[in-house]
């Protein structure tokens, strides 16, 4: 049997996923959960073959339950399913580690066939994603992403350094080095020219 835990915020994507995967004889759906925090919680309480969980999520995100799966050495499995067809986004999560990112529009009976070739360890990922995720490299840091993202949600330099314990200066110096990578005007440029490639 492949143990399977769902993380996916929306309720009506969790529940269709969990009837999908119900229906296959070898796929075991653990439980589910609807952020991040709780996605990471059940994870180490049930110990499932494979996590199936979308990017974007409150508290934690996909990517950030899969660099913590990776930097924690867990036997855990970590396919993506989104709707964000970003090269910017399949490549983050190959650096952190995942077997698997499915596109949300992809034929239902994908999804089963990709846990089973995850589970023998494999990697099942969106064939057009993969050739268009090495055209283009992200050019941020963590660091600058961090301030970038928080910038673009409206926070002043301040409360970022106060969120990231940086200086007022420090935060400052990432968001121009960010704009200058990313050839933007401004920071809400930037941010939405990172977002738009899958970089944030």
């Amino acid at each position: 049997m492949i143990r399977v835990l769902l993380a996916e915020d929306q309720a009506m994507v969790r529940g269709a996923l969990t009837a999908l995967l119900s229906l296959e004889s070898d796929i075991e759906v653990l439980g589910s959960a609807a952020d991040g925090e709780s996605a990471w919680r059940e994870l180490q309480r049930l110990k499932p073959d494979v996590l199936v969980t979308d990017i974007e999520m409150p508290g934690l995100t996909g990517l950030e339950i899969a660099q913590r799966v990776h930097r924690h050495e867990l036997p855990i499995k970590v396919v993506i399913v989104t709707t964000f067809a970003r090269p910017g986004f399949l490549r983050r999560a190959l650096d952190a580690g995942v077997s698997g990112y499915l596109l949300k529009d992809a034929p239902a009976e994908n999804l089963a066939e990709s846990l089973r070739l995850v589970h023998r360890g494999g990697r099942a990922i969106d064939p057009q994603l993969a050739l268009e995720a090495w055209s283009e490299a992200d050019p941020l840091n963590d660091r600058e992403r961090q301030v970038l993202r928080l910038a673009g949600e409206g926070q002043s330099a301040s409360d970022i350094g106060t969120q990231l314990n940086l200086s007022h200066g420090t935060v400052r110096n990432y968001l121009s080095e960010a704009i200058g990578k990313l050839g933007a005007a401004n920071r809400i440029e930037a941010y939405r020219l990172a977002r738009q490639k899958g970089w944030l």
